[in-house]
């Protein structure tokens, strides 16, 4: 039988295990240009907001693990996909703005900024725990719409490679998340 205490435990599983990735890319020089040559794949670029629908249904369900397991596979869905054959200008200077962002020094602005992450998430977890479609997704308009800006701000005119995948899976998420939420409740 399945309880909260197992579900606790092996959400906090993934959720270390999540960490444990972003500690070895941001550690392991190799290993973040291995991930990211393969997340110059734009597929992944495409999936990786779709995982937010796994966590809105889990959060709704009220399981950690189910959570946990969608953060981690959000995250590494980046190189899941292979390193693609031809990859366009945008794409290319966009990521090497990411790869350069997250390497430079790390200033007080740029860690609270960091930490709109997982705040978005906990945010968007929380949302769907109390079961407000409304406030769900509020959330995840504004983490696709402050993706966007940053990227643009900051990156210039290699940020705007990412406002059709960001778009697309805003449309389809906002779209999945209501249609399902009110199958959910008419249970």
């Amino acid at each position: 039988m399945w309880d909260r205490s197992k579900d606790f435990i092996i959400g906090s599983v993934f959720l270390i295990l999540t960490i444990a990735f972003i500690i070895i890319s941001m550690n392991n020089k190799f290993f973040f240009d291995w991930v990211f040559e393969r997340h110059h794949n734009q597929w992944s670029w495409y999936l990786r907001p779709l995982f937010l629908l796994p966590f809105c249904y889990f959060a709704y369900k009220k399981s950690f693990t189910g959570m946990m397991i969608s953060i981690f596979a959000l995250f590494t869905s980046m190189f899941w996909f292979p390193k693609p054959e031809i990859v366009s200008e945008d794409v290319i200077a966009f990521l090497e703005f990411e790869k350069e962002y997250l390497y430079s020094d790390w200033s007080v602005s740029k860690q609270l900024l960091a930490l709109t992450i997982p705040i978005s998430l906990i945010a968007l977890g929380m949302a769907f725990w109390k079961r407000s479609v409304v406030m769900g997704i509020g959330v995840v308009v504004l983490m696709a719409t402050g993706k966007m800006v940053w990227s643009i701000q900051n990156a210039g005119e290699s940020g705007k490679s990412i406002i059709i995948p960001a778009i697309l899976g805003l449309l389809i998420c906002c779209g999945l998340i209501y249609y399902g939420f009110r199958r959910l409740e008419k249970k």
